[in-house]
């Protein structure tokens, strides 16, 4: 599974947060897609304080990396 269209459009934490929730459901099961929807929430109120542009866009682009794995991870089975 490539990224979802639009990733190279995610500039701001909510834009992020609603392109890994739309990557959530792509995902094959329910249990999974729980189980990430959870990671992106628990993620999102861990950096919610952050206010460092640079910081932000470096947990933007590190968080758009690793959704694409894990789609990857989950095509490959």
């Amino acid at each position: 599974m490539s990224p979802l269209p639009g990733a190279e459009m995610v500039r701001t934490p909510v834009h992020l947060y609603r392109y890994l929730l739309r990557c959530c459901r792509r995902l094959p099961s329910p249990i999974v897609q729980q189980h990430y929807r959870h990671a992106v929430r628990q993620g999102f109120n861990s950096h919610v304080d952050e206010d460092d542009p640079e910081r932000i866009r470096q947990i933007i682009k590190r968080a758009i990396e690793d959704a694409d794995w894990v789609l990857n991870k989950y095509e490959k089975e």
